[in-house]
């Protein structure tokens, strides 16, 4: 129900934020006037001939996002090292501190609130091998329906028991993607299951725009730019869209791996185009093809699309526990890498720069390979492959050449009797 309130505008009753059998004095702090008051609108939104219905459509949607009966709101915090070495104020969303480690709850439960009984009675099923899994069994679980989830066989069994913990049926289906996400089609057509798209929705984009509401909320002074890891798009469409509509001056730029990069193909072309192939190693974000409805609000809305390396995504995974102790997924840290990216290209200073750490659901045996890649992502040290005569004193002359450089890794590999190869880890910049 909605109310007016002084000076125009409206307000919105605390009913249709709640429901039924869910306690919402878990998370009271999350149950202010100020979450449930439509904000004023910067005054370069206002009256903007341009402000198309699309906006108002979300804007509504994100104010009256159900998210808050599950997720909790994150803290915006400040990265002070990041901040002090690339002279911005750097500033964290922690989307990593859900419930289930990722942003992906806020959408999933929206959507399941919007469900009608009839819809919710049927049951819900959904493809995924990462967050949207984890996020969708955890909101089936609060509301009390059935959740089934087609997951790859090849996913770790560490992240099928976190499906499976969280209540959720798990069908292990197929060798990929694809094949888990046609045989969840058709459990829906057997089964009448209510299937649970991962990003491309009217409803999860909305349930995702409300980390776009707590950003404004907590940092209403200066705010120049909020990078946004980008995989179909929903949060980067969510919180565009929010952005927009209040705060147009904000910039709002997407990050994608330099192998998985679905929206700059698409905004590069001026529609949606099928990669050939994707990398894994931001499995959270390896997407062919950006999402219908993400791509209708990013493409008129999010200001630009930065794309990084695995190698300058494993810095920022450093640069994020350096200042939060907390380990990152690699999707998760797409925010940080691409604001490096950005200062360094733009040789900015001064501005207030917010990533959005989307979420930790790193599988532990990849540390070891994130942390010996972060030195490569900060050019710290470089690997070199040589050719060196198979003879005595080869290798000292190798090492006299390179100076005081340390030598961080070495392997050797015999080629024939008169030459070998070897693979050397330099550093970079000598210490004096």
């Amino acid at each position: 129900m909605q109310k007016t309130r002084p000076g125009g505008g409206f307000f919105l009753s605390p009913g249709p934020l709640t429901r039924p059998g869910v306690r919402h004095d878990h998370y009271p702090s999350l149950y202010r006037p100020s979450l449930c008051v439509e904000p004023e609108r910067h005054a370069s939104a206002q009256g903007n001939d341009a402000m198309t219905d699309l906006l108002n459509h979300y804007a509504r949607k994100i104010l009256t996002s159900r998210v808050y009966d599950v997720a909790v709101e994150t803290p915006l915090q400040s990265a002070r090292q990041l901040s002090e070495r690339l002279e911005n104020q750097i500033l964290l969303k922690r989307e990593d501190l859900q419930p289930v480690f990722s942003f992906k709850i806020r959408g999933a439960y929206n959507k399941l609130a919007q469900l009608s009984p009839e819809e919710l009675a049927r049951g819900v099923v959904t493809a995924s091998a990462g967050n949207h899994a984890q996020g969708l069994a955890l909101a089936a679980r609060v509301l009390g329906i059935k959740a089934t989830i087609v997951m790859p066989k090849t996913t770790p069994e560490i992240k099928v028991e976190g499906v499976r913990s969280r209540g959720a049926q798990v069908v292990l289906h197929g060798d990929s993607f694809p094949e888990a996400l046609a045989y969840s089609l058709k459990l829906v057509d057997e089964q009448g299951f209510v299937y649970i798209h991962p990003y491309d929705d009217p409803d999860t984009i909305a349930g995702q725009g409300t980390v776009a509401m707590e950003i404004l909320r907590q940092q209403p002074g200066q705010l120049d730019a909020i990078f946004v890891p980008v995989g179909g798009g929903g949060l980067i469409a969510g919180i565009a869209a929010y952005v927009k509509y209040l705060r147009p001056d904000i910039k709002v730029i997407g990050v994608e791996p330099d192998d998985s990069n679905c929206l700059q193909a698409a905004m590069a072309a001026g529609e949606r185009v099928v990669l050939s192939q994707v990398g894994l190693f931001a499995d959270g974000v390896a997407v062919a093809q950006i999402g219908h409805h993400t791509f209708e609000v990013c493409r008129q809305y999010v200001d630009e699309v930065i794309t990084v390396s695995t190698d300058e995504i494993c810095a920022a995974i450093k640069d994020i526990y350096d200042d939060t102790r907390s380990i990152t997924e690699p999707a998760g840290a797409l925010g940080v890498a691409g604001i490096k990216k950005y200062v360094e290209q733009r040789g900015i200073s001064g501005q207030t720069l917010v990533a959005i750490d989307s979420g930790a659901n790193v599988n532990f045996d990849r540390l070891r390979h994130v942390a010996e890649r972060a030195e490569l992502g900060e050019g710290r040290e470089a690997i070199i492959a040589v050719t060196i005569p198979e003879q005595p004193g080869s290798f000292k002359a190798f090492c006299q050449a390179i100076g005081k450089r340390q030598i961080t890794e070495f392997n050797y590999r015999y080629h024939t009797d008169r030459e070998a190869h070897i693979f050397v880890g330099v550093q970079t910049h000598p210490e004096n």
